[in-house]
């Protein structure tokens, strides 16, 4: 496996250019619809300009039925405008944002791991409000457009009757937008800064809640919750800046449309007293300048919506357009299930060097927790294989001329701590629906009294990260998962930490039982599958310093007896 530099990440704009792209069809419709709504909102005060202008002049119930079906029109086009207007944008949205939401999370699950810089907290705040934020472009572009309409509309009506105050509504927005063009920039970056922090504090709490109980074994708590305060604190204060800067701009764009429309009303009325414009423009001016705030409003908050989602599709492309930390290889592996490590350097490992044959069951007893962390990380390719001195092999071939799909089919490395998903236990063995080999992983992971416990057995629902499970049934589900996959070649790194003794020795010889003829590797210090294995190597200092049965280790080896005896 080679890096891959031919990937570069994308800036933002092209992925709500993407977005534009994908829901064009709506986009038009979308704006088809808001614009005919704010025509007809603009109309409704010219029609009462009119209306005071002729209908009060001839005074007939004619004009007056004419003047009252046109409002019915004007309103009834409002109403249904909006509503199916808002139906297309809002759902094309939620569409948009539901995809990039698969993309990020996709990104997550590719077998290869992408080379980006954030934890898993804070790509779950990417795969949610950043795709959110960058699919409300949909809804920006239309409703940008749709404003701009009515205030277009609204000149044009009041060049009419006076070009003083068309050009009064021109001028006034473009100074208006220009004011507040200058102040989104601010709120764009202040965005991103507060999203990138919130994700930090979000990610902190994931690590503290997996890790909790361990931090409480050796009082470790108050120091990781003293380290989340911080982080959390932190993005408090950006999002009161972000906030702050919220604030001022609302209060500058309300101040200034306000001013706008109060200097278009001081004008008509002024036009009228001097008799430049009769009553019934005047009656439409000052309805218009009332009208007009809306709109300004929606246009002038529009830049800021646009920053946002620059700011959002910008974070979003870190993770989508991060190039993979490796190239699989072409090859697969030889049938057998061999499993050889030939000089590892990696982390804590100096040069480890030993060889699984086909079918064998080998424990490796670490004095060092992090080697054994470090050498599951190495088999499980989690640490690609440029980033260590060495080589694996697994049936005869190097581990980075594999492909990928070849590995996960052939070596299975299952973690100390697994994810348990919302499901149930059913689901969680078998995620596949294969059915295979479940009865027998049940029995020998001694999941059993789990089934046992509920009506339901293996249809017992498991919420997200097995939260009615307790610390030893999780782990035997989880390893239960990893027996049920049936793979040529096993890894299991302390599968039984958080079980009692007795089930433990129960869950040693089963374990054995059920791989016999399979190529099988424990990274423990449990005694029990210590005893069950054929031969166990001792893992000290990074290098493989021992290697006998685990009965012959304690009966000549103080140090290995100190370590492993309980």
């Amino acid at each position: 496996m080679k890096t891959s530099d031919t990937e570069r990440p994308r800036p933002g704009a092209a992925i709500l250019r993407t977005a534009l792209r994908r829901n064009i069809g709506a986009m038009i419709a979308g704006t088809v619809l808001m614009g005919l709504y704010q025509a007809a909102e603009t109309a409704f005060p010219i029609a009462l300009g009119l209306i005071v202008e002729h209908t009060m002049q001839d005074r007939s119930l004619g004009s007056l039925g004419v003047s009252i079906g046109s409002l019915a029109v004007i309103i009834t086009t409002v109403s249904l405008s909006w509503r199916f207007g808002m139906r297309v944008l809002q759902k094309a949205n939620t569409t948009e944002a539901h995809r990039w939401r698969v993309q990020v999370a996709a990104c997550g699950l590719q077998p290869v791991a992408r080379d980006v810089d954030l934890k898993s907290g804070e790509i779950l705040t990417v795969a949610t409000e950043d795709a959110d934020q960058t699919a409300d472009i949909i809804e920006v572009v239309p409703l940008l457009i749709s404003s701009l309409v009515a205030i277009v509309v609204a000149a044009v009506a009041l060049s009419l009757a006076d070009l003083r105050l068309g050009l009064l509504v021109m001028v006034g927005t473009v100074a208006i937008l220009s004011v507040l063009a200058v102040m989104s920039r601010r709120i764009g970056a202040s965005t991103q800064e507060q999203q990138a922090r919130v994700a930090r504090a979000g990610a902190k709490v994931a690590d503290l809640i997996i890790g909790l109980r361990p931090l409480h074994g050796f009082g470790g708590n108050h120091a990781a919750f003293g380290a989340y305060r911080e982080v959390s604190t932190d993005a408090k204060r950006q999002a009161i800046t972000v906030a702050r800067v919220n604030g001022t701009y609302a209060g500058t764009a309300l101040a200034l449309n306000a001013a706008l429309a109060t200097a278009v009303s001081l004008t008509a009325g002024w036009l009228a007293f001097e008799g430049r414009i009769t009553i019934g423009e005047l009656v439409m001016a000052v309805g218009l300048a009332q009208f007009i705030m809306e709109p300004l409003k929606m246009f002038s908050e529009m830049p800021k919506y646009v920053m946002m989602a620059r700011a959002s599709a910008e974070r979003m492309a870190l993770v989508l357009n991060a190039p993979p930390v490796t190239t699989p290889g072409p090859e697969r592996p030889e049938p057998g299930g061999t499993l050889e490590v030939d000089g590892v350097h990696h982390g804590t490992l100096k040069g480890v060097k030993f060889t699984v044959a086909a079918g064998e069951f080998v424990a490796i007893a670490a004095y060092q927790p992090r080697a054994a962390a470090d050498l599951a990380a190495v088999l499980a390719v989690n640490a690609a294989p440029q980033t260590y001195g060495g080589v694996v092999r697994v049936g005869g071939r190097e581990i980075g001329d594999l492909s990928i799909e070849a590995v996960r089919a052939h070596l299975l490395v299952n973690p100390y701590d697994g994810e348990i998903f919302a499901g149930t236990l059913r689901t969680n063995i078998d995620p596949s629906g294969s059915g295979r080999e479940i009865a027998d992983a049940v029995e020998a992971s001694m999941l059993t009294d789990v089934v046992a416990l509920h009506r339901e057995g293996l249809d017992h629902v498991v919420r997200d990260r097995g939260a009615n499970l307790s610390g030893g049934q999780r782990q035997r589900l989880s390893l239960a998962r990893a027996l049920a996959a049936d793979t040529d070649v096993l890894v299991l790194h302390d599968p039984t930490t958080a079980v009692d003794a007795v089930t433990e020795q129960l869950v040693a010889r089963n374990v054995a039982k059920l791989r016999r003829g399979r190529t099988t590797l424990v990274l423990t210090s449990s005694p029990a599958l210590l005893d069950a294995a054929d031969r166990v190597l001792v893992l000290d200092g990074g290098v493989i310093t021992a290697e006998d049965t685990h009965r012959n280790l304690l009966a000549g080896d103080e140090a290995y007896c100190l370590a492993v005896a309980r």
